[in-house]
């Protein structure tokens, strides 16, 4: 099965999760369901929702709370993207203008906030501690992932631990708390649940190293995403880590001056780009990416061989399809 058969066989409860997310930007305050609809409109594979979906399914469960909890964990990704966007000063986000760009700084980092409470809030209906756990832990993880990576800011001293730490905050806590929250609906046994857990841990990260890959690979058109974006911010992601542990001393002295630079062009992005052409550095974050995807493979192993586990690992493919 094609990773997009999956997004075609779950497209009936994917609609189902648009609705209820719709349903947390409703308010009387009418600049929040029209930035809803903005982001919402916007796009975007509804990755996270699948993955508790899918988690759910292989628990057994296929109640409505699945889909109300799928919707509050796209809420929560989509308040972290506002929050982010501000910070990095974004403007665009999947091809089209940012919210803040459009609405302001200040309305977009309050819709975020909304955002979040109002996903916790209709969590709490769900009357299950475990549940609030998991999202409320995953909410703080992401916060604490854009702090640590703002402290790095243009530091390429950063090491490699440091920058896992801030990808597995920032990316891999929801995608966990999204799989843990399917094995709790199906009262999975907590070693099932944990399996579950790591498998979204695992994906997430290397979701993200595949993300930070496209950064120097992105077409702007196809993915929204402008190209070097990531070093022009001063993001120090794992091809630069590498690249900057394999260069020669001269090359990684010129290296250390584009990322620390204020006047980053189009001249140092070929100069990079040139860089990682000589010494794979593309490659081998991506070999990097397919053996933590591996490893959450295995973590399935403790299930039956199921359609549902068939999916959730063909979805975890996708984070490196996109790219090839």
């Amino acid at each position: 099965m094609k990773c997009d058969n999956i997004f075609s066989l779950y497209a009936e409860d994917l609609d189902r999760v648009e609705k209820s997310l719709r349903a947390i930007f409703a308010s009387e305050a009418l600049i929040i369901p029209v930035i809803g609809e903005h982001i919402i409109r916007g796009g975007g594979k509804r990755l996270r929702p699948l993955f508790l979906i899918l988690s759910a399914d292989l628990a057994n469960y296929r109640g409505e709370n699945r889909i109300i909890l799928a919707g509050i964990v796209e809420a929560i990704h989509t308040a972290s993207l506002l929050h982010d966007d501000v910070v990095d000063e974004a403007q665009v986000r999947r091809g089209k203008p940012a919210s803040h760009v459009l609405w302001g700084n200040q309305v977009a980092i309050l819709v975020g906030d909304y955002i979040y409470a109002t996903a916790l809030r209709i969590s709490v209906l769900q009357d299950d501690l475990r549940i609030i756990e998991a999202l409320s832990g995953a909410i703080a993880a992401m916060t604490e992932g854009e702090i640590m990576q703002l402290n790095k800011v243009a530091d390429p001293e950063i090491t490699l631990d440091e920058y896992y730490r801030i990808i597995s905050s920032k990316t891999g806590a929801l995608i966990s708390a999204a799989c843990r929250i399917g094995g709790i609906l199906g009262r999975l046994p907590r070693e099932e649940e944990d399996a579950l857990s790591r498998f979204g841990m695992k994906t997430g990260i290397a979701f993200q190293i595949a993300d930070d890959v496209l950064d120097y690979m992105a077409d702007e058109r196809g993915l929204g995403k402008k190209l070097g974006k990531d070093l022009e911010e001063g993001k120090i992601t794992l091809p630069l880590i590498y690249l900057l542990k394999v260069a020669s001393s001269e090359e990684k002295e010129e290296v250390k001056r584009i990322i620390k630079s204020d006047l980053f062009g189009t001249d140092d992005l070929m100069r990079i780009t040139e860089l990682f052409g000589k010494y794979r550095a593309i490659e081998e974050s991506l070999r990097i990416a397919q053996g933590l995807l591996n490893e959450a493979k295995e973590e399935l192993t403790v299930f039956s061989d199921l359609p549902e586990r068939k999916s959730l690992l063909m979805l975890a493919e996708y984070a490196l399809a996109r790219q090839r």
